[in-house]
Order: structure tokens, then sequence, then C-alpha cells
């Protein structure tokens, strides 16, 4: 026995034993799968080698505006046709994975299947590719659900997601500052116009809670940027609140080209 394990105390030792046989019987009777196609694999909560190649994770160059990713550098602070032609309310948004293929099944599986503990691992992935964002900000909001749709599904995922790329970076986390106070329909299949007259008027921040965020840098933590209409009017309630700085950061951002359904 060496000397760093003399410094453990016996009955430590055998907590962490008796845990690690009671993970190997639990795998042994429920073998992990792939959080994204069910496959098998070597550890819970893990992707693939399928999936997890065909993620495609967005690296610059990009927008810095919007983070769509370029097919080429166009040099530095270059800006989408969409940033230039329709700019947003925010200052700069920033996403992990194109929206599609296996991101697509894990944002699902997160938000309508029961599966919370894959916030874990998508936090940490938004987190590494927010680096520059939250390098910058003094608190993480996530876009709430209506208290109704909470009661529905249990739990917010936004919410979710802010907690671990929290515990990543090491950046405040705010749940409750930013409230839903419009129960709108569910934002699958509307149109561009239809989604933005959806999240109309849906956000606001209580008198009491605007201290919270006053002149602060705050960052929006949401599962996946589609339009930006949610993203949009969340920002908007934001800035009427006094917040210095809004930064969008999400698990998964669709494309021109890709689909947008939710």
């Amino acid at each position: 026995m060496d000397e760093a394990s003399e410094t453990v105390p016996l009955s430590c030792r055998v907590r962490r034993l008796g845990h690690g046989l009671w993970r190997r019987a639990i795998d042994w009777v429920l073998p992990p799968v792939c959080a994204a196609c069910g496959g098998p694999v070597a550890d819970p909560e893990a992707l693939c080698g399928t999936c997890w190649g065909a993620l495609q994770f967005i690296e610059r160059p990009y927008c810095e505006r919007l983070g769509i990713p370029f097919g080429y550098d166009l040099g530095p602070g270059a800006l989408s046709a969409e940033a230039i032609a329709s700019p947003p309310p925010f200052n700069r948004a920033r996403a992990a994975v194109i929206y599609g293929g296996p991101a697509r099944d894990l944002v699902h599986a997160l938000k309508y299947h029961d599966r919370p503990e894959l916030a874990a691992m998508l936090g940490r992935m938004m987190a590494r590719a927010g680096r520059e964002i939250l390098g910058d900000a003094d608190l993480l909001i996530p876009i709430p659900l209506h208290r109704w749709r909470l009661f529905t599904r249990k739990f917010n995922q936004s919410a979710l997601l802010a907690q671990a790329v929290g515990r990543e970076s090491g950046v405040k986390v705010d749940l409750d500052c930013l409230d839903r106070i419009k129960a709108t329909r569910p934002q699958v299949g509307l149109s561009g116009r239809d989604r933005l007259e959806n999240v109309r008027g849906a956000f606001g921040v209580a008198s009491a809670n605007r201290i919270r965020v006053a002149g602060r840098r705050i960052v929006l933590i949401d599962d996946a940027y589609t339009t930006g209409a949610t993203i949009g009017a969340a920002t908007r309630a934001l800035q009427r609140a006094g917040v210095g700085n809004v930064d969008v950061l999400t698990f998964a951002r669709a494309t021109l080209d890709g689909a947008i359904g939710l």
C-alpha cells in the first residue's frame, strides 16, 4: 500500500469499493447505451463512436455576431449576411454543434424524452464552445418555461443546461430572474413570422428582480437556436430591465440549410 492510500480512512476506501461494485452490477444488469442512438457504449451518458463522429462541432471561422460557421476565413470580425441584414438584439451567439443528426436526437431526448441526466454532457460541450463569452459574463440566465409547461414537463431543460455550464465555467446562475409571463404555443411547426408573434411579450423581469440584472453582463442559455425568435424576445425583456450586455449560448444551432423543427 502506498503512502497516499494510507492517509485515506478505511471507511472511505470501503465506500469507494462498494460504489464501484454497485456501478459494475448496474452496468451488468442494464448495460450503458449511447445517449443518441441507443447502441452499446463503455460508459454511461456517453456517445458511441459513430454518433460522436457525426456531431458537427462549430469552430472558427464563424460570424462574430451569430456564430454561423463560414466555409472559409473571411478575416477578423466578419459578419454573416443574416447578421448584416437583420442585426440581432443581443451581442454574440455561440453554440457547440450544428442542429441535426445526433445533435437533434440529444436535444429531443433531453427536452421531450425525460433524460435530464444528459444536461451534464451537453453543458460541458457548451462551456467549451462559449469560453469567450463566458469569460466576460456576470450571470447565466436560462430561457424560462411558463409555469403550466413546467408543471407538465417537470423540469426546464434550459435551467439544467445553465446549471451544468455554471459548474464548468464558475459563472453564477440565476434561475428565476427572468419570467415567462405568457403561455405560448409550442414553436414546433410555426413559420418564422408566427414564431415572432407567438413569443411577443412572453418574457419579463419583475420590478423586484431588476436590481439583480441592472448593468450586468448576461449569457442567455437555451438548448437550441433556430430562428432566434425566443432568444430575441427574452433579450429584449432583459434589456428593458437594464441589463448591460446580453450574449447567447446554446448546445445546438440550426443553419439556413438545416432543419429547424423543434
